[in-house]
């Protein structure tokens, strides 16, 4: 029987601390980049729907680039591929912060910013359960995630105030500067390993790139376990939403900048709570509750119809991101179900899903705060989450229901 992991033991690792801390660095300095994002592009043009437009930019480049660029984790050593990818986006978002910029080069640039993100998102990913084996990974996961998610409050909370302090040319400045400091704690904490190639685990000689992303599509999409979790993943487009309008649904409901600043921290802060809530129950009900969880997480954003104010309102999207922490139990679950040299490839198109469906979900939700109102578009969205979590609930209790040794993975 496996020993259960403890905190101290996970931290005990080096390499896992230097993970760890990039992590933080890169989410911080990526909140502060898109409250910045979003003031300038709310300023300039007034418009809820071109602010959600601008906002969801920064998720649906990973429906092109997930998929092309995630595989590169698996093709060239993963140390490699994170440092350079953090490398580029320090260059890109520096180069944002040029005041005389035209808004849609800015635009352009970020979608390369997001570019540059898949390969280390996807490098990132299938490093971790090497360094942290075991149980080790699932608590691991869940400090990192929980990190993740109290650096987007601290990000989120802090951006209207750093944009105030130092413009939004500060603020992207700032944002380059977590790059370059990640990229140093991967390239001196972080160990170089060979890349994970099919060829010396079966023995074949080694298959194209495009050959081995459609077979991480494949794998993903003729395993039942890992199509379910993905779908349960993709519930996220809905509740995400309150992010892309946050803005004008503060203004809707007399609020100002400081106002939607605490209104973005509420859902990463509830996930924080969530999470190490998740973590103190057994494995198996964490896996079985995934699917309630997922609806309810859906469920408050119904109740922004009613415009219940500030208070109110930040408490709901606090419970919606409680319920979000489903998330963690099932990333854990879909990497450790993937061969070592296929997990950057099934990581992009799991991630690809994820983003292309909050991309989309705030774009959506963007055009029906334009048609009506904000509070408006969130509650449709959150009703339309709920009916998507029922039928992806159902289909992750089917798949439990399949024999694990019926999988066979290529």
């Amino acid at each position: 029987m496996t020993e259960k992991a403890r905190w101290r033991d996970v931290f005990g690792h080096p390499e896992f601390r230097a993970l760890f801390a990039a992590g933080v660095l890169s989410v911080i300095g990526d909140q502060l980049a898109r409250v910045a994002l979003s003031v300038l592009v709310f300023e300039r043009t007034e418009s809820a729907g071109l602010t959600a437009l601008a906002y969801a930019l920064t998720y649906i480049p990973d429906l092109i680039f997930g998929p092309l660029l995630a595989g590169f984790a698996d093709r060239y050593p993963r140390r490699r591929v994170m440092i350079i990818t953090d490398l580029a986006r320090a260059v890109l978002v520096a180069a944002m912060a040029i005041n005389a910029l035209p808004l849609l080069v800015v635009i352009l640039l970020l979608v390369a910013l997001q570019a540059f993100g898949s390969p280390f998102n996807a490098a990132r990913a299938a490093t971790l359960p090497v360094v942290l084996p075991g149980d080790h990974y699932v608590l691991g996961k869940a400090a990192n995630d929980m990190v993740v998610q109290f650096s987007q409050v601290l990000g989120f909370g802090t951006g209207g105030l750093a944009v105030v302090a130092v413009g939004t040319s500060g603020a992207l400045l700032l944002d380059s500067a977590t790059f370059l400091l990640s990229a140093a704690f991967i390239a001196f904490g972080v160990h170089h390993r060979p890349a994970p190639s099919h060829s010396t685990i079966e023995g074949e000689p080694r298959r194209s790139y495009f050959k081995d992303l459609a077979a991480g599509a494949v794998l993903v999409a003729r395993t039942p376990s890992l199509r379910a979790l993905v779908a349960l993943a993709t519930v996220a487009g809905f509740y995400v939403t309150v992010e892309g309008l946050a803005v004008p649904y503060a203004d809707e409901i007399g609020g100002g900048a400081k106002a939607a600043g605490l209104l973005l921290a509420a859902q990463p802060a509830g996930a924080v709570l969530g999470m190490w809530l998740i973590t103190l129950w057994p494995p198996e009900r964490r896996m079985r509750f995934l699917g309630p969880l997922a609806i309810a997480a859906c469920v408050p954003l119904i109740f922004c119809a009613l415009k219940p104010g500030l208070a109110v309102t930040v408490v709901l999207w606090g419970l919606s991101g409680v319920a979000s922490s489903y998330h963690l139990p099932a990333s854990a679950s879909f990497v450790q179900a993937v061969p070592d040299h296929q997990r950057g490839q099934a990581f992009g198109v799991a991630s690809t899903a994820l983003k292309s469906s909050q991309g989309f979900g705030i774009l959506l939700a963007g055009v029906l705060a334009e048609r009506f109102t904000p509070s408006l578009a969130l509650a449709v969205m959150g009703a339309a989450g709920v009916v998507t979590a029922v039928v992806a609930g159902a289909a992750w209790r089917r798949a439990r229901r399949i024999p694990a040794d019926s999988v066979k993975f290529r």
